[in-house]
Parts: structure tokens; sequence; C-alpha cells
């Protein structure tokens, strides 16, 4: 029996696709099928019932499933138990990046601790804030970059990196665009452009509505700031940005300061505690990268959270 055959069979039993499973594991799919026979033969039993179209655990699988993910995660605990000793850090990394990030120091950092540690087998995905929450909370994801509103979720290790106010963005010539600046009720008169639910621009904007009782009319969503710039420079409603955000369509936008829109967004790094190796040393070159001060040193291998105003 071999640790590969074990996060084969473990990987097949969680995607219920020997093809899936095996895209997971960067093999191919007779090498997948191979390894689960040959575990089958020493254990005496089938696994899988194969007669469907999707692969389910027979009651073998069922029993075994769960001595094999404690396998797993016994040799990832000795793995990392002995990477703290000796300073080397191995294994993957899975990294989350909310949708539409454009936020190059992130990249900066990766490259330097990819550079640092080539042991480690880095992976970035995508996804909404919410989401990427709920995935660092389940485990999935080791370190996620979100967009919030507030600094820390519940029960989350977090560092602020980006802390700025959200504007509203017009195209000259709209009638908001007469003012040096602009109340959160007369902007939810006009139709919004802006990110869709579960993003942090969104949360702070819909939270300071509710607090106003303001009901506003969400015409067009985009995750990507490049589209809702280009959205509300055709005159197709008041753009919802951050005021960097706001600040790169200066060319065809007009951005104006919100009273009532005061509570900033965020953009925080969070991940599960007590952090691992891997995730406090790919924390340590994000807050350089960042150039977020440390006033106070890192509190047991992991930096202390703090904000940064953006230029």
């Amino acid at each position: 029996m071999e640790l590969r055959q074990l996060e084969y069979f473990v990987a097949v039993a969680e995607e219920r696709n020997f093809t899936r499973a095996a895209e997971r594991s960067h093999v191919s799919q007779s090498g997948v099928s191979a390894q689960i026979r040959q575990l089958e033969r020493d254990l005496g039993a089938e696994l899988f019932d194969r007669s469907g179209r999707a692969a389910t655990l027979t009651a073998a699988g069922e029993a075994a499933l769960g001595c094999a993910r404690a396998a797993l995660a016994a040799t990832a605990a000795l793995r990392q138990a002995v990477g703290e000793v000796t300073g080397l850090i191995r294994g993957q990394l899975t990294v989350g990046m909310v949708t539409g990030c454009t936020v190059t120091p992130l990249f900066d950092a990766l490259a330097g601790f990819r550079g640092a540690h080539p042991g480690v087998d880095v992976s970035l995905l995508e996804g909404n804030s919410d989401q990427l929450v709920s995935e660092v909370r389940a485990g999935t994801v080791d370190l996620a970059l979100v967009g919030s509103a507030a600094p820390a979720p519940e029960g989350l290790g977090a560092l602020t990196i980006v802390e700025e106010r959200l504007v509203a963005a017009v195209q000259p010539g709209h009638t908001l665009a007469e003012r040096p600046r602009t109340t959160l009720r007369d902007l939810c008169r006009h139709p919004i452009v802006c990110m869709p639910p579960g993003t942090g621009l969104r949360t702070v904007f819909d939270l300071a509505c509710q607090a106003r009782d303001l009901h506003p009319r969400i015409a067009l969503q985009a995750s990507a700031p490049d589209a809702i710039a280009d959205l509300a420079s055709r005159g197709l409603g008041v753009a919802v940005l951050s005021m960097s955000m706001a600040a790169a369509y200066g060319d065809r936008l007009i951005a104006l300061p919100v009273n009532g829109l005061e509570s900033p967004a965020l953009l925080t790094f969070v991940w599960r505690a007590p952090a691992s190796p891997a995730v406090r040393e790919l924390l340590a070159h994000a807050r350089r990268a960042f150039a977020v001060p440390d006033p106070d040193g890192p509190a047991n291998g992991v930096p202390a959270p703090t904000r940064q105003t953006p230029t």
C-alpha cells in the first residue's frame, strides 16, 4: 500500500469520477484506475461500485475512506513537524483571490514565496469574497485575499492590507457631476452599477443602505471594475467603486465622495488559525510586498493584523 494510492482513492471518492480525480491529481486516468485496482487487491475488497455513471463507494470503501484521510493527514502533519524543526517548507498551498483582483503586490508576494520555497506547490484560484471565506473555513483554501466590510471574519486570522472609502463615479454631464459630492440618499435615486453580492464592496454598500432604510435599484452588476466603469461611462448607471478603482478611470468618469458611505471597504488576507508554516511565510512575503508595517513584531509567528490606507 502506497500513499499515492490513498491520495487517488480519496480523490475519486470526493470527485465521484475517475476522470476528474485524475485531473485533480495531475496524472492519467489509467494511472489512477491502475493504482486503485492495486489498492483493492491489497485490501481484498472492491472500494468503488463502477456500474453507474458515477463512482460510488462500496461498504468497504465507506469504511476505508476515513482511515485513508487520517493517514494522509498524519503524513502531512509529520512533514510539517519536521519542516518546522529544519526550516524546510514543503507541500501544497492553495491561495484564493477575490475575482477581478489586479493587486500586483499579491503577485510579487507569490513570486517571492515561490523563489524562497520551491518545494511548495502553489495554486491560485478566484472567487467572490463570501465563497473564499467559506473555503478557508472548510480548509480547501489555505489563505485568501478577500474584500470585506469587517477587519476579521469570526474565527479566522486576518491581515488587512488596504482600506478605503467607496465613491460614486459618473460620466461627465450626469446630473450628479454638477456637485462636488453627493449623499447616499441622492445616489440611490439613480440606477446603480456595482459588484454582485458576496463581494466586499457590495457588502459595504448594502450595509450602508440598510442602515438608512434605502432601497437602491441595482441596474447592472459586474465582477470586474473595468466592466463597471465601461457601463457607467455609457450612462447606464452610477458606478459604486473604491477610490483607487475610480481614480483609474479618471479620463472618463468623475468620482464623487458620498455622505453616508463613510465605512471603508477592506482588502484582507484571511486564514485558519493557527497558521501553517507555509501560510506564515507567505504572509511575511505579503507584508513586505504591500509595505505593511509590523510595529509590534510577529505574534506566534503570524504577522499582527494592521491597516494601511492606499495611496
